[in-house]
This record gives structure tokens, sequence and C-alpha cells, in this order.
């Protein structure tokens, strides 16, 4: 069982490594589109229309690449070559791509990953004819293998998740604002949960559902609970060396600018590589930081951006208490649950 695990624990880092440079790169990309062409980039232009969308998009695109990469490489950390392809379909299938409301995101292309990995270590089994050999890893494999992965994320993975995001999205809309730490809590909680996931999704539809009937407070309390989660990370790597490998230390301006411009997903390959101590901290920073938005009575008018559309703030200063707030709490609980990284022998 520990072997198991060590190898899961293996995988996992090997996703999140491989996943690194489309994060970063997309990231980068998305902000300074932001910075180049407003917060409105992806509605007010044409995609392609100007250098800012451009660049705004390419950056959307690495961000779309994330996800299936993720899933690739944790099933060929597990089955080797044959796995890339199983995982890659598994990981793609987790960002929804048919619609149908089934985004499951990096968790459930961590997942996908770890059942594709072991799916194919179980095909590589079937029994051929020596003169078929050569196609098991080339016909046969895929073929099985997307076949049976495909049919696991719509019905076994995709229907439960569906099925959860409308019973997530029905309890939000039926709290209201009615009692607004409380709201701020399970907000902060969503978002910061599977950063892009039917959790994170559902927390963002509210936040623009509240802006259309002109309720503002919801969408501030989700720019800080998007934000926390990179901000916090970097305060982590910052204060406790022994806890964080040099590489992580590396991502602490890529996790600054993140949190510069409401870019969540700068925190996942830390959450992916080790969900059980990250996800709880970037969980409680996110609602420590929403449930402080509601109580300053903080408003924010734009639908995204990050501090690029400071701007649209009611106050900035009381924003920026929140943030901080928020941040320090995600670095204090992180610090709490991490074990120093193990320095391993010469």
């Amino acid at each position: 069982m520990k072997e198991k695990l060590n190898e899961i624990k293996e995988a996992l880092l090997t996703g999140v490594s491989y996943m690194l440079p489309f994060v970063i790169s997309g990231g980068i990309l998305v902000a300074l589109g932001f910075l180049f062409g407003g917060y409105d980039i992806p509605n007010s232009v044409e995609m392609g229309g100007n250098f800012a969308s451009t660049i705004f998009w390419l950056g959307k695109a690495a961000f779309g690449l994330m996800v299936p990469v993720l899933g690739a490489y944790v099933a060929y950390s597990i089955a080797d070559k044959p796995g890339i392809c199983v995982g890659m379909v598994g990981g793609w299938m987790a960002t929804d791509p048919w619609g149908l409301g089934q985004a499951s995101g990096f968790l459930g292309a961590l997942i996908a990953g770890i059942i594709a990995g072991y799916l194919v270590n179980l095909l590589k089994k079937i029994p051929v004819p020596a003169s078929l050999r050569s196609l098991l890893p080339t016909l046969i494999i895929p073929v099985l293998g997307v076949t049976i992965m495909g049919l696991i994320m719509v019905y076994v993975i995709g229907t439960p998740i569906a099925a959860v995001t409308t019973a997530l999205t029905d309890f939000l809309n039926s709290m209201g604002t009615g009692n607004l730490l409380i709201l701020g809590i399970i907000q902060g909680c969503m978002l910061a949960f599977d950063m892009g996931g039917p959790c994170n999704k559902v927390a963002y539809a509210f936040a623009l559902a509240a802006m259309d009937t002109g309720n503002f407070m919801p969408m501030a309390a989700n720019f800080i609970g998007s934000m926390t989660p990179p901000l916090g990370i970097a305060i982590a790597a910052l204060v406790s060396k022994n806890k964080f490998t040099d590489a992580d230390r590396a991502a602490v301006p890529g996790l600054l600018a993140g949190a510069l411009a409401m870019i969540t997903e700068f925190a996942i390959p830390f959450a992916a590589a080790n969900p059980l101590s990250v996800i709880p901290s970037l969980m409680a920073g996110s609602a420590v930081g929403c449930a402080l938005s509601y109580a300053f009575g903080l408003t924010m008018q734009a639908p995204h951006g990050g501090l690029f559309v400071i701007f649209a703030l009611n106050n900035i200063l009381l924003f920026l208490v929140a943030l901080i707030i928020g941040g320090l709490v995600t670095a204090a609980v992180l610090l709490a649950l991490k074990k120093p990284v193990e320095v391993s022998e010469e």
C-alpha cells in the first residue's frame, strides 16, 4: 500500500513538473493582456483583433493545455509512454469540452491521470499473439484506453460532478446575501477548493449573477478569494525555506504576478503536488479574505483583472487589508500543515 501511495505521489510531482511551463507562460500572457487591453479585453475586442487581445488569447490557449497535460504526465509516470494519450484525453475531458456541465478542473485531471495510468498497465497485460505484439502500444492500448477513459469521465466522474454543480448553484442562490459572513466563508472555500473546477465556477457565476442585479459585493469577495491562494503560497515560500524546494521558491515571482492579476491557477501546481496540505490552506485564507470583504462592505464593478482594475473598487485600502490578511492566513496554515522538504544526502 505504501509503495502504491509513493508511486501516486511521484506521479503527481511528475504531472506538475510538465504542467508548470503552461501555467507560467499562460498566466503571464493573460496578465499582460489585461494590462495592455483592460479587464474587458475578452469581450471588447474580437479574438486577435489587436496586440493585447492576441497576447491574452495566447495565454488562454496555454491555460487550456494545462489540465490535459497534467492528466497526461500523471499517467506517463505510472504507465510510461502508452499512458500519455489516455491520460491526456482524460485530462481534456476534465475541462468539459462538450459543455455538459462536467468540468472537474485540475482535481479531475489528477484523478483521470491516476486511473489512466493503472488502466494502461492493465491493458499492457492483454494476451496477444507475438505477431501482433507491436500493435499493443500503438493501436490496441490507445483505442481501448481512450474509449474506457472517456466513458469513465462522462458517466462515472462527470455525472456526479454535474449534480454537485447544480446543487451548489442552488445552495448559493438560496443563501443570497442574507448572512454575509457565512456567505463569504462558503464563497472563499469554493473559490480555492478546485481553482477552475465546478466549485470555483459556481462561486464566480454567483458573483456575476449578483452583478447583473446591481449587487457588487460578491464580486469584490470573488476577487479576494481568487487572489489570496497564489499570494499566500508566495508568502509561505519566502518565510520558510526548509519547507520549499529551490524550484518552489523560483516560482514566487509568478505567484505574485498571479495574485496581482487575479490568476488563481498559479497555485495549482502546489495544490496538485501536495493537495492534502495545500488545498485546506488555500480554502482557509480565501474564506477569511472573502468574509472580511463582506464585513468591510467592499464592492467591485469589474468582472476580472485583479489590481489592474483597482479603479473599480469602492475602498482600495480595505481591499488590500482583506487581501493581505487572507494571504497571511493561507501562509500560516500552509506552514503548519506542510512537512519540511526532505534533503537527499550526496
